[in-house]
């Protein structure tokens, strides 16, 4: 029974913990993955097997075109899946690290942003597991690369958390500094142990 009660406090911080800097987080990474995942279903159903397959949407400005991307995000850097799996799993850790540890991590605003970065990594990388290139499809006609939604939601993600930084920093909160009252009750509780070992010596 003491083992169980000693246990309790641990394990109710890890809730804490989980409820307060996790929850939400996760709960957007396993949205965007949700999302990018059924369109590029989609587009393999609808576009798919041969590769530059179109659908014209918006006239000539926005069409579904389906690519297979070996490279990084908008279809830069072609023809070497395996290393940027590696490196897509090492920023998505350093990104967790980086949010964990330096991060304001208890605002929703960057929850929000380390959720779509790391949502969006996560389902790129499922992409090169799966199929050792990443399916591309939304083709904007000015925009020099074809994309999908998990690198909109990179970008998205990376937007808001540099806006974030730009403005406030990576500081986490800093605890509150005792005001006046606290000054003075201070000086009271000293003064009156002052006097009390002053009697104690009399």
């Amino acid at each position: 029974m003491t083992h169980c009660a000693s246990n309790a406090p641990g394990e109710s911080d890890v809730r804490e913990e989980f409820r307060q800097r996790w929850a939400f987080p996760i709960a957007v990474v396993v949205v965007v993955i949700i999302l990018d995942q059924l369109t590029k279903a989609w587009i393999l159903r609808t576009l798919g097997p041969i590769p530059g397959t179109s659908r014209p949407l918006l006239g000539s400005w926005l069409s579904f075109t389906y690519v297979q991307n070996t490279g990084v995000a908008f279809g830069l850097f072609q023809n070497i899946p395996g290393f940027f799996t590696i490196t897509s799993i090492i920023i998505s850790v350093g990104a967790l690290l980086f949010y964990r540890f330096q991060l304001p991590n208890s605002q929703p605003w960057i929850q929000a942003s380390i959720g779509l970065i790391v949502g969006g990594a996560v389902g790129n990388i499922i992409d090169r597991v799966r199929y050792r290139y990443v399916v591309d499809f939304v083709h904007v006609r000015w925009f020099p690369g074809i994309f999908n939604l998990a690198d909109s939601a990179i970008t998205i993600g990376v937007i808001m958390l540099a806006g974030y930084l730009l403005l406030f920093g990576e500081s986490r909160p800093s605890p509150a500094q005792p005001g006046p009252g606290d000054d003075a009750l201070l000086g009271e509780l000293l003064s009156g142990e002052q006097w009390q070992q002053r009697g104690d010596r009399s």
